[in-house]
């Protein structure tokens, strides 16, 4: 009897972590979401000392990864972007909205658009 029971738990732990290999496997296979920023501030002191640091911990709560951010920025071709632009990546474009449409987001929405312009926009990377 005993041996019964053994082989049932040993082929339900197994099944449970095949489902977990195949769920880690599928969200490895998405292509993360980068949302770029091109953002022109009206007081870039105000903008840095007041807006950056709590939209930057906003977003990293919400699961943003800052790649480039107000850094150097060199025209390559066209007309040259907006005084700062911010990269960040995300796992998809649902946790782009999903932190838009939170309570953080919208807290800062009064102080952000008192001291910048904001065009943003997300580009979904190419599957390996």
């Amino acid at each position: 009897m005993n041996t019964h029971y053994s082989v049932t738990l040993a082929m339900l732990a197994g099944l449970g972590l095949g489902a977990v290999a195949v769920e880690r496997l599928h969200a490895q296979a998405r292509p993360p979401v980068y949302q770029v920023v091109e953002i022109e501030p009206s007081n870039t002191e105000a903008y840095v000392k007041d807006y950056v640091p709590k939209a930057q911990a906003a977003i990293k709560a919400a699961g943003g990864k800052f790649l480039a951010a107000g850094g150097k920025t060199t025209t390559i071709e066209g007309e040259p972007p907006k005084p700062r632009v911010v990269v960040i990546q995300w796992d998809s474009v649902e946790k782009i909205q999903a932190y838009r449409d939170s309570a953080a987001f919208k807290d800062l929405l009064p102080l952000r658009s008192s001291l910048a312009k904001f065009r943003s926009y997300a580009v979904e990377a190419v599957p390996q």
